[in-house]
């Protein structure tokens, strides 16, 4: 059986730590819950806001509702610091809400990758803020 792995692959540098961030915008991007799930280790554990998912099941499952709820997403993230297997990202995302309203969230994670490059861990912190559509960026 072929161990599963994530290129790159911990330890970090900064030009590898800003890959894996890259990587990640790009997947959250393409709005596919299947595809952004398999970055994650099959036991990883989230703290998304005050919700905690387990394993790459509930992953599918809490973006599959995510993204029904939040149209013409984009994100951006970006590389703020990194360890050995650690890297830490802000982000900013912005969506129109189920009533059309646009809505710009900010926020900062916390990942924790295995030796095969997969998240374990991801603590995500999330404001949001109402803008006015004249106020996009992304």
């Amino acid at each position: 059986m072929e161990i599963e792995k994530k290129y790159p692959l911990p330890p970090f540098t900064e030009e590898t730590a800003r890959e894996k961030v890259q990587l990640a915008e790009d997947a959250w991007n393409s709005q596919d819950p299947e595809k952004v799930s398999k970055a994650y280790s099959v036991d990883t554990e989230w703290r998304n806001r005050s919700q905690f998912i387990n394993g790459r099941k509930e992953v599918v499952s809490f973006l599959t509702e995510k993204w029904q709820k939040e149209k013409n997403y984009k994100l951006r993230k970006e590389l703020w610091a990194y360890t050995d297997n650690k890297i830490a990202v802000r982000f900013e995302y912005e969506y129109q809400n189920a009533e059309g309203a646009w809505v710009r969230a900010y926020g900062n994670e916390n990942w924790e990758f295995n030796e095969h490059g997969l998240m374990q861990k991801r603590f995500a912190s999330i404001n949001d803020l109402p803008i006015a559509a004249s106020e996009r960026r992304l």
